[in-house]
């Protein structure tokens, strides 16, 4: 763990398996719309990991028994890396929390979660039965807006690297996952980079 990393106060507390698994389900849905390739969704970055012809079938041919999940996490990998660009644009990027980027101690437990729901031997679906909301049919941009206003509407500005949302972060996970989906609201042409500005 990098030496005295400051974290926002939820990280302290006690995070609940649902709270993971909402954040889980949020990082997953925002990074499959975010697909670019032949026939983009979003078109945030240009991959198509989670396309039949394409990532899903390389994926179910390496890895048969756990490709839903590995197409997955690799559109989230991809996710992250250009949420990791965008903050980069800022002079202080480690003072913004995004989706993809919480502190280490809650990025690690995302991960341990994400470990743990594997093993299961349930498919993501079955895992988080929330994103079927978003990726149990075919892609529709109305259906992804009606899925993001459902978090609700936050008081957002503009700044130079992305949308900033006002305030402190909430100190509950669970309102802090819903504030930053909320916040990808109108879907923007590129990666709107949702997120908090906190003091280090």
């Amino acid at each position: 763990m990098p030496a005295q990393e400051a974290l926002p106060s939820f990280v302290l507390d006690e995070v609940s398996a649902p709270d993971l698994d909402r954040l889980l389900t949020a990082q997953f849905a925002i990074a499959w719309a975010g697909e670019g390739g032949d026939e983009p969704r979003l078109g945030w970055w240009r991959t198509e990991l989670c396309v039949q012809d394409a990532g899903e079938d390389l994926f179910e041919r390496l890895l048969p028994g756990t490709h839903a999940w590995a197409s997955l996490q690799a559109a989230r990998e991809a996710a992250r890396r250009a949420d990791t660009e965008c903050r980069g644009d800022n002079h202080d990027p480690d003072s913004l929390l995004s989706l993809y980027r919480l502190g280490f101690v809650l990025d690690e437990r995302v991960e341990e979660r994400l470990a743990d729901l594997k093993r299961t031997g349930r498919t993501p679906q079955e895992a988080l039965p929330a994103l079927q909301a978003v990726i149990g049919s075919d892609w529709s941009r109305d259906s992804f807006d009606t899925w993001v206003k459902s978090h609700g509407s936050p008081s957002v500005v503009t700044d130079p690297v992305g949308v900033r949302l006002r305030g402190k972060p909430p100190a509950a996970l669970r309102q802090l996952v819903d504030n930053l989906v909320a916040a990808h609201r109108p879907s923007p042409s590129t990666y709107p980079l949702p997120h908090y500005r906190r003091e280090l």
